[in-house]
């Protein structure tokens, strides 16, 4: 995963769009059920996913802002780790998953974290329960084995929002199979079926795409409420208690620079040049002004490029370019208008 994606936790959330196309495919009880999203991120997606029906929501998400967007939309969020939450198996009426897509430690680890996931969630669905499963079409085949082994009426459809093109994501949709009908299955079933989603995986821009009337039904079986207990560290109060602690106060001397201050009169008067310096090192930074024209001011150095054209005698036209620094000077008022000045 690029460092952006690092940054947001792996975060790309499944567009609106084809989340209200996944909710057609999908039929509820009159009755309560139990749905559970263990990437819930804002919980949009998932909202939409199980809208207009009666359905107790349950996500978990490692970011506490999005944590805290989520529990509008949804009855009990955790902030913390998926895998360090107890949820009883066969319990959960639907699993919306939409993993981060990354390897479990890096590149040269074999673990993949959506195969890492579905590993770990899908005991919570309850036989007959159904699996959303959003990932990459090229990682299909890391999850063959279990999906062929536990789900049955499996359906894998291509999305084609721009945010899911950009990534090649498919949607996989499969009810539970019971003990008994695992059982039942032959090893020549278990072999077919996983060359069959293999063969998915290598051809997945060959799917159909998500369509917006569904060509097939998902009954979600009715349940009561969940009963989650996270056995984690408790990250908001770390998050707190953090900078607090004298280990941090020891590392942020030497990962976090000093802020520069400079204090007192110059003993002579400065010239244009000495300003300049002072302006692109940031010592001239600050809030000025007063009313209407209380502002922030912020200097920096910007590379600028300037090109000239030339021609020779013999028709060769030659292009120059030429880089040079500029000062650049970006002010913020009070009342919020910007400007920046070169």
């Amino acid at each position: 995963m690029r460092l952006m994606g690092k940054v947001k936790l792996g975060f790309y959330p499944l567009p609106v769009i084809e989340a209200a196309r996944i909710r057609r495919f999908l039929r509820y009880p009159e009755n309560t059920c139990a749905a559970i999203d263990p990437c819930i991120g804002d919980g949009v997606a998932f909202a939409e996913i199980t809208s207009e029906a009666s359905v107790l929501r349950f996500g978990i998400e490692l970011d506490a802002y999005r944590a805290e967007q989520a529990r509008g939309v949804a009855h009990e969020v955790i902030h913390g780790s998926a895998f360090d939450v107890h949820c009883p198996v066969e319990t959960v009426s639907l699993l919306y998953l939409n993993p981060p897509f990354d390897f479990e430690w890096g590149e040269d680890h074999p673990g993949r974290m959506e195969k890492i996931f579905l590993e770990q969630c899908f005991r919570w669905l309850k036989p007959g329960g159904v699996l959303v499963f959003v990932l990459p079409g090229q990682r299909l085949s890391i999850c063959d084995r279990l999906l062929a082994t536990h789900f049955k009426d499996k359906r894998v459809y291509r999305l084609s929002a721009p945010d899911c093109t950009k990534y090649g994501q498919v949607v996989v949709f499969g009810a539970r199979r019971t003990r008994r009908e695992r059982d039942r299955l032959r090893d020549s079933e278990l072999t077919r079926a996983c060359d069959l989603i293999d063969a998915m995986s290598r051809k997945w821009q060959e799917l159909q795409t998500l369509p917006d009337e569904p060509d097939a039904l998902y009954p979600i079986p009715e349940n009561g409420p969940l009963k989650l207990v996270y056995n984690g560290l408790p990250l908001d109060e770390i998050e707190d208690l953090l900078p607090k602690s004298p280990a941090y106060r020891q590392a942020s001397q030497i990962l976090f620079a000093r802020p520069s201050r400079v204090e007192g009169r110059p003993l002579t008067p400065l010239h244009s040049g000495h300003v300049a310096l002072l302006a692109v090192s940031s010592l001239l930074d600050g809030i000025f002004g007063s009313g209407e024209d209380r502002h922030i001011a912020a200097w920096r150095s910007a590379k600028s490029c300037s090109c000239t054209t030339e021609e020779e005698e013999d028709g060769t036209i030659i292009q120059r370019e030429k880089e040079y620094y500029t000062n650049e000077l970006t002010l913020v008022y009070a009342d919020g208008k910007t400007a920046t000045l070169k």
